[in-house]
């Protein structure tokens, strides 16, 4: 096996397994090249030419370099299921998957039954390692997901609604009969927050170390988990709700109300940044794109709506019902109802979403919550009648950032991290509908209207400074006393005249818009025959005419 170079001799023998590597190097080199490179044949400036040779030689190490390291940086990829022919990815099913996957990922396909303590809820910390579970009935557990080992489970012996992870898995927030709990993850008691209530729903702002809860009462709630200080507490004035969710991408919490309408609300105000009628019924389920910019609403009038947060616009509308929805982190979008879920996604890059997986329960199981784990092609069920993970391809990130979530890291790599986030802890004033501003500088202020005493005595200061000069002595005649005085009320009138201008303009503006509205306003039908008509210009022409006519017959 030879490789024959152009002149047709015979050049280096190159293996077909480096053959192989070589070509698929440079197709990432390609990847990683800043465009084409600059035609240097035309350039006639040998100094320019010399620059550009040495700036292209370095963009051309560089993408080999990045190229190289792209094993090591990024071993895997992502993907999604593939049919062929008439065949559905929709129709494909767990079965199916499990006998094709590794052992690995065949282990992350499992049912775990406790008909009586259900029906479940559970949360994933952010690197997706650990697994926190609460059944309705009491029941808490902590579980490592890369083991499949219980690190602890105990019972409270009383209603469990809501269960969420704090900043790492050493603590985590229970939603009680009650009142709202924090245990550590030997399940020891650490703080009673009797302020929250009776709490529904948690939500944990890992940026700003902020808890946040709704009550049965409607009541929002920030709480620090750092000082123990309770930032916010809120009216929502919307009555009970169960759908809370935060944005990834600014923080900002929605809830979802009875009357159809989602509020946005940040811990520094106490009327919502956002209120907007998504539905015509009430909002079973809320749920937010990875990106900040995508949001799922589902109502009971079996509707899907996708919505887009910049413009608040309805992107696309689905039929269907959820009472739970989830968007994973490649933005599949899971929903279940009943016993069935269903996987949306988005393959063409123009957020138009279409079926895209399902899954049938146990008939009789009722869903209660869904959720994607990070960094895993898995998505975790919460019912009634325990949990279940099943496999969804393309769902997770394949590669992750060891200085954001690292699911393998040591306790030691998790004291640093929680010093350093607690060093970057962002203050509450900094969230907000667009953090993007944050930053910038602030526009100027437009200039304020003056009042009316501030005008008059703008007026009189310069009538006064007018006043205080001195008049130019003139030659013999143009110097008598009438002429000088004469001279003087001049002068006042000049400095006078922009000021009189302005108010009069003002006022003609006054009387033009008060004429504008009254035009504007219109009376009912039964009151528009009593209404002042004016006569239409034609009429006004045609009356016009006959009086020249009967002018011209008169004379004649």
């Amino acid at each position: 096996m030879g490789v024959k170079q152009e002149n047709g001799t015979p050049g280096k023998v190159v293996p077909a397994i480096e053959q192989e590597i070589s070509e698929e190097l440079d197709m990432k080199v390609k990847k990683y090249l800043r465009g084409e490179g600059a035609n240097l044949k035309v350039l006639q400036d040998k100094k320019l030419k010399g620059q550009l040779a040495v700036r292209e030689e370095l963009y051309g190490k560089s993408a080999t370099a990045a190229a190289k390291a792209e094993k090591w940086l990024m071993p895997s990829e992502g993907g999604y299921l593939e049919a062929e022919g008439i065949e559905k990815t929709w129709r494909i099913r767990q079965e199916s998957i499990a006998r094709e996957v590794d052992i690995s990922s065949s282990k992350n396909q499992y049912d775990i039954v406790l008909p009586d303590l259900g029906p479940y809820t559970l949360d994933f910390t952010s690197s997706g390692r650990f697994m926190a579970v609460a059944g309705r009935k009491g029941h808490l557990a902590v579980i490592d997901m890369k083991n499949m080992g219980l690190i602890k489970e105990f019972q409270v012996r009383e209603t469990v609604r809501d269960v969420v992870f704090l900043h790492n898995e050493l603590f985590f927030a229970a939603a009680q009969k009650k009142y709202l709990y924090i245990y550590n993850r030997d399940g020891t008691e650490l703080h009673c927050l009797k302020e929250h209530g009776a709490a529904h729903r948690l939500q944990f702002l890992k940026n700003h170390f902020l808890l946040a809860s709704i009550n049965k009462f409607g009541q929002l709630h920030y709480q620090d988990v750092t000082m123990g200080e309770m930032v916010g507490n809120y009216r929502t004035g919307l009555g009970r709700t169960d759908v809370m969710q935060v944005n990834p991408f600014n923080s900002v919490v929605a809830l979802g109300h009875s009357g159809g309408t989602v509020t946005m609300w940040k811990p520094t105000s106490s009327a919502p940044l956002v209120k907007m009628l998504c539905h015509h019924g009430p909002i079973s389920a809320l749920a937010f794109h990875p990106n900040g910019h995508l949001m799922a609403t589902a109502g009971m009038e079996r509707k899907i709506k996708l919505w887009d947060l910049r413009k608040f616009e309805v992107l696309q509308t689905l039929p269907g019902h959820a009472k739970t929805l989830d968007f994973s982190q490649k933005g599949l979008l899971a929903g279940g109802t009943g016993s069935f879920v269903q996987i949306l996604g988005d393959f063409s890059g123009t957020q138009d979403y279409s079926r895209y997986m399902g899954h049938s329960m146990v008939k009789g199981y009722q869903i209660r919550k869904v959720l994607f784990r990070p960094y895993e092609d898995v998505l975790g069920i919460g019912h009634s009648m325990g949990w279940s993970s099943i496999l969804i391809p393309g769902s997770g990130e394949p590669n992750f950032d060891s200085w954001v979530a690292n699911p393998f890291e040591t306790s030691k790599q998790r004291r640093e991290k929680e010093v350093r986030s607690l060093l970057d802890k962002l203050p509450p004033e900094t969230i907000m509908l667009d953090p993007t501003k944050i930053g910038n500088v602030r526009p100027a202020r437009k200039k304020e209207k003056l009042t009316k005493e501030e005008k008059e005595a703008e007026m009189e200061a310069a009538i006064a400074a007018v006043k205080s000069n001195p008049l130019k002595k003139k030659t013999k005649g143009k110097n008598k006393p009438s002429k000088r005085v004469k001279k003087k009320q001049e002068v006042v009138v000049r400095a006078k005249r922009p000021y009189l201008e302005q108010q009069m303009k003002e006022q003609e503006d006054l009387s033009r818009k008060k004429q504008k509205t009254s035009e504007d306003i219109q009376l009912p039908k039964s009151l528009q025959r009593f209404a002042r008509k004016k006569p239409s210009n034609i009429i006004v022409l045609k009356c016009s005419c006959l009086f020249i006519a009967f002018n011209i017959l008169y004379k004649l």
